[in-house]
């Protein structure tokens, strides 16, 4: 086992501007702590907007110069990085257990999961391409090209620390483009350390910088300002999200938004209960609950509905609880005490709205953010948990008769980012996938993400794609040029 004290102490505490480590601008810092004991694990610098500009100015530069630099070269980099990175699992899955709180099984998973977008993304750069051919009035000859888009602002959240990295940098570099990436100020330590093995795979300066601070807006708003930025990927909350696009509007930025989500699971009279009980524990109990793709609202058939909860409350009762770093431990702490008390906020008001509970459902006294692993049964309509994302390990259980409507629940919201349905229907499986407005789906199937696929919602869920064919794309942009006949 990786000695604690001695990773941290290996972690960077400055920003990395222009390929050198320096500290924030008048010396501003925050400090960076355990959710499961809340002790502080690392005191890191806090950038101000001067920071920012600095920021700016430096993948501005680097710019020209990488986006010539050949796809086979920007490719074996990122080759290079998932190499290292594979090589240093352990002590990245350590660093996310510590910053984040979710068990080290998880975070293993996590820096797998993270690495395949270097892998994929190193083999994406070369693959760019265009297209030539006579128009058909034949007078000339099109040419399709494309190109980077430009320096490019990432804002990434706190839950998926690696993998939020890694799935931004990867497609940007891959493209020719240059970054300035923020992590979130709860998880900041697991980018920084992974762009100090970028830097030892031969990132050249200015390529990726990166700003940690305490306040997202004094380092979004000067970036967001400058004209030389041409592209911002956000993932996080609707929300944020909203006044990002905002701020982005003014400069025509190109924007990928992954916002948030309220993923419903759909089990039908004919499913696999076996199959659909332990895909609800991995669509919900992943990362605490605490993730974007968790399942929000379990859609039930009636006739099924109380084995179903049985089943899964039995589960959910085997979950170990405590530390992420000890063994057997299935649920760690939630990321802060706000995420603590709307996880209990909205069981409470689905209990006063005629729900029952079957297991859990309170905060958990004593050191560190811990909420009880909770289900819900009778589920009504009008409870808040049906309308917002829990992020955090409640599994709410609704009824339905019919499949329209299992159709009309899962659609009432306003986002859309991910389904899970279980059926053995193939016909009917074949209808979900037609009716339900979400991004992706998990048919039989309780994890969806995978670097190869195109990650990304409807509606208020998001804009564009990450990951897959799809993800390079988003820092390309097309251009069209018309020669003569050459006959």
């Amino acid at each position: 086992m990786i000695d604690e004290t001695t990773l941290l102490d290996r972690v960077p505490t400055e920003l990395f501007i222009g390929g050198t480590w320096r500290a924030a601008e008048g010396g501003e810092t925050l400090e960076v702590r355990d959710p499961a004991t809340g002790e502080v694990l690392r005191t890191i610098a806090s950038a101000s907007g001067a920071d920012a500009q600095a920021a700016m100015d430096a993948t501005a530069e680097a710019f020209p110069a990488w986006s010539r630099t050949p796809a086979r070269e920007r490719g074996e980099l990122l080759r290079r990085a998932f190499d290292l990175l594979t090589e240093r699992a352990e002590e990245f899955a350590l660093l996310m257990t510590l910053e984040m709180g979710k068990p080290l099984a998880e975070s293993r998973g996590e820096v797998t999961y993270g690495g395949e977008f270097l892998r994929w993304f190193s083999e994406e750069a070369v693959r760019v391409q265009g297209r030539y051919g006579a128009n058909p009035e034949g007078t000339g000859r099109t040419i399709v090209s494309q190109h980077p888009v430009g320096p490019c602002f990432l804002v990434t959240p706190w839950n998926f620390p690696l993998a939020m990295a890694t799935r931004k940098i990867a497609p940007a570099l891959a493209a020719g483009c240059t970054v300035v990436i923020k992590p979130a100020q709860l998880t900041p330590l697991t980018t920084l350390h992974f762009v100090k093995l970028l830097e030892e795979a031969g990132l050249p300066a200015g390529v990726v910088n990166v700003v940690t601070s305490r306040s997202s807006r004094a380092v979004s708003e000067p970036i967001l300002a400058d004209p030389r930025l041409r592209k911002l990927s956000f993932t996080g909350s609707t929300g944020v999200g909203q006044k990002l696009l905002a701020q982005a509007a003014p400069g025509v930025l190109r924007t990928s938004m992954e916002l948030g989500g309220n993923a419903p699971f759909v089990v039908f009279e004919d499913a696999d209960l076996e199959a659909a009980v332990d895909g609800a524990m991995l669509a919900k109990f992943r990362n605490i609950g605490q993730a974007c793709t968790a399942a929000n609202r379990f859609l039930v058939h009636r006739s099924v509905a109380e084995e179903f909860a049985r089943r899964v409350t039995e589960k959910v009762q085997a979950l170990g609880m405590g530390r992420g770093t000890e063994d057997g431990v299935s649920i760690g702490p939630l990321i802060d005490e706000d995420a603590v008390e709307k996880a209990g906020s909205l069981v409470a008001d689905a209990l006063d709205h005629g729900a029952s509970l079957a297991v859990g459902g309170s905060a958990v006294e004593g050191k560190g953010t811990f909420f009880e692993a909770t289900v819900l049964t009778d589920v009504r309509e009008g409870s808040a948990l049906l309308r917002e994302e829990i992020f955090g390990p409640v599994l709410a259980i609704v009824p339905f008769d019919t499949e329209e409507e299992a159709v009309r629940l899962a659609n009432s919201t306003e986002y859309g980012l991910v389904s899970y349905v279980y059926t053995q229907d193939l016909a009917r499986g074949q209808r979900m996938i037609e009716l339900l407005e979400t991004g992706m789906m998990g048919l039989n199937m309780g994890v969806v993400s995978n670097a190869a696929a195109p990650f990304g919602g409807w509606k208020m869920s998001g804009l564009g794609r990450e990951g897959g064919a799809e993800g390079i794309h988003e820092y390309l942009q097309t251009k069209y040029t018309l020669t003569p006949n050459p006959f």
